[in-house]
């Protein structure tokens, strides 16, 4: 009964609805940052419900917009919420909730992707990695056009234990494309087992929490969306640096319809390439003409450490770059510029 009051004690009191303050400053949403809102109190109250309680919990909101989330957020209870917004059109809106909930909502005006959220709250919070998670949530509606290369960088920071994950195993609630969110959440054998899937699950215990359809959003996306809870495991997986297992899974996917030597093949240099392949594919027992989507994540830990092993014994292993050899081949060839083939493009799958 304590917490049920204190809980009503710090709802927020009466303010412009989500939409009013829209239409107030005259706000809209930008195709160019990917915005869409959740203007519906009901879907982002269920979406803070997956973080747990936050009864004076730390929350970092990503891309508050309009403030939708973060109402929710201040009425669940949460006692320090810093959101940061990259669009400064939503800075006012945000105010005016600072001001309906003193000394409870700190605002940034920046970038997610460069912001140092190691420094966004205090030391005080922290828990040991081996311990329960700290009192600290990082909950968002992402936009589509950040959403997975902000899981990589944070998934980095999680196996180096940076950003926001030197105060322990930060939780994390967010919102992705409904086909990234099955990505992130595949078993092996599924059809949308991806690079996406391994990096994140040899990491963290990832839970499909719920769907919200394109209609609920303003203005209404042409895809459903997904809702992903994320917990950092105490022990990764695979227990090899986040960039060699990167390196390895990227190389594995690259061929998903074939089978999985194909990709572990642009490992090595050509003149050993079949030599150090059959090497690694026995030495990892794993069978050669298993499809990437196949392969389990014990698996993936076999081939990571033999991987690791053969690159401490050889050192140009571990720098080796089929993309860079095949630019190279091209600009020699032709003596002009690298083929377009063969430029580097980031694989988010």
């Amino acid at each position: 009964m304590a917490s049920s009051g204190k809980l009503a004690s710090l709802r927020l009191p009466p303010l412009p609805t989500v939409g009013e303050l829209l239409k107030i400053y005259n706000l809209r949403a930008e195709k160019l940052l990917s915005q869409n809102f959740l203007l519906d109190l009901r879907l982002t109250d269920k979406v803070v419900r997956q973080s747990g309680n936050l009864i004076d919990a730390h929350v970092c909101e990503v891309g508050p917009g309009p403030g939708g989330l973060t109402r929710s957020i201040l009425n669940a209870g949460a006692a320090d919420v810093l959101v940061v917004e990259k669009d400064y059109r939503f800075i006012p809106g945000l105010k005016l909730l600072s001001e309906a909930a003193p000394g409870r909502l700190r605002i940034f005006n920046g970038d997610i992707l460069t912001y140092r959220m190691d420094r966004g709250f205090s030391k005080s919070i922290s828990k040991p990695w081996d311990g329960e998670p700290p009192n600290l949530h990082i909950i968002g509606n992402l936009p589509f056009s950040v959403s997975t290369p902000l899981i990589f960088k944070w998934l980095e920071n999680i196996a180096n234990r940076t950003g926001p994950f030197v105060y322990g195993r930060t939780r994390l609630t967010l919102t992705f494309q409904k086909e990234v969110a099955e990505r992130l959440t595949a078993s092996t054998g599924s059809e949308r087992r991806s690079r996406l899937s391994i990096m994140a699950q040899y990491l963290c215990t990832v839970h499909s929490c719920f769907t919200i359809p394109g209609r609920a959003f303003v203005p209404k996306p042409e895809v459903d969306v997904g809702v992903v809870n994320f917990t950092p495991l105490v022990q990764p997986q695979i227990q090899q640096p986040f960039k060699l297992v990167e390196k390895l899974v990227k190389n594995v996917f690259q061929f998903r319809r074939k089978y999985c030597y194909k990709g572990i093949e642009k490992l090595f240099p050509e003149a050993c390439r079949a030599e150090l392949t059959q090497e690694l594919m026995q030495k990892a027992d794993v069978d050669p003409v298993l499809q990437p989507t196949q392969l389990t994540i014990a698996q993936f830990r076999a081939l990571a450490d033999v991987y690791a092993s053969m690159c401490v014994h050889d050192p140009e292993i571990r720098s080796y770059d089929f993309r860079e050899e095949c630019r190279q081949k091209s600009f020699n060839k032709r003596g002009d510029a690298p083929s377009e083939e063969f430029m580097e493009t980031p694989i988010y799958e």
